[in-house]
């Protein structure tokens, strides 16, 4: 009979060589995305691949014995958690679907307060209609208002409004183009050089749509830092005097700190992420 010790140590092998055969197939699919993340990390970027390649952790977000449970990366919860949300308070999440950071955004504020959840998607808006309608009290529910508008232009009609906003920025995205052969088939350079062109028109969108004192958290769950610091870095420039930067907050165990924000990746911080997030504040 076949000792426990000998099957785990037997499953370990062949997920090695498993990831083995998928770094190998990632090469010869496309080069040019491998080359352009080796630059970025280094030494350390065969042990974020291989870690990206094998599955996460989740955390469990039960609200009521009567719902479904909804199942989100620990580091999800953590930006979420970062925005500090208070009962009262007018709250944004400007790219809301799937919505497990919204089901967050709504328990922090008790059903006290407005929560208007945005999407550019409608098919994704049907998700996160599911989501809500599956695992969120009706108690919570009230105050919820769903949008379909362009997230750029909220600082045109909703200026100096919110007191709180999520900006899960649409990002490259590449533990997913790790997992889909057409899109790493697909995938270029400048794609991670659009998209901070875009997360950048819409974390300024977010700044001109808080009040005063109001905060935003960016986030993105990109690896490369064209999305991360860098979007960061111009928003600064671009505002200059207007925002501070907030580093004093608790982070998780494994999570990197950076020069304006929190990278959390799954080679250092057991199975969560990626996520990098940032938390400014208007001033």
């Amino acid at each position: 009979m076949v000792s426990y010790g000998v099957m785990v140590a037997q499953q370990s092998l062949n997920l090695l060589v498993l990831v083995r055969i998928q770094v190998a197939q990632i090469l010869m699919m496309n080069p040019d995305f491998y080359k352009f993340y080796l630059e970025q990390y280094g030494d350390r970027w065969e042990t974020l691949l291989k870690a990206l390649l094998q599955e996460g952790e989740f955390s469990k977000l039960k609200f009521s014995s009567d719902l479904e449970a909804y199942y989100l990366d620990p580091a999800s919860v953590f930006v979420a958690e970062t925005l500090e949300v208070k009962p009262g308070q007018q709250v944004l999440d400007m790219c809301a679907a799937p919505g497990g950071k919204s089901l967050i955004l709504a328990k922090a504020l008790q059903g006290n307060g407005s929560l208007q959840l945005n999407d550019r998607s409608k098919e994704r808006l049907h998700r996160l209609r599911r989501v809500l309608d599956n695992s969120l009290p009706k108690s919570l529910k009230s105050i919820i208002q769903i949008t379909n508008f362009d997230a750029s232009r909220f600082g045109l009609h909703r200026k100096n409004f919110f007191d709180r906003i999520l900006l899960d920025a649409p990002c490259s995205s590449e533990q997913h183009v790790l997992k889909s052969p057409k899109h790493l088939k697909e995938w270029t350079k400048s794609r991670s050089k659009r998209l901070a062109v875009e997360q950048g028109s819409l974390l300024a969108s977010a700044v001109d749509a808080l009040q005063v004192k109001g905060i935003v958290v960016y986030s993105t769950c990109a690896l490369s830092s064209l999305e991360n610091d860098a979007v960061i870095h111009k928003i600064l420039k671009k505002r200059k005097g207007s925002l501070r930067v907030i580093l004093d907050f608790p982070i998780l165990e494994g999570a990197e700190r950076t020069e304006y924000g929190v990278h959390i990746l799954p080679d250092r911080a057991k199975g969560m992420g990626p996520i990098y997030c940032a938390k400014l504040q208007k001033i």
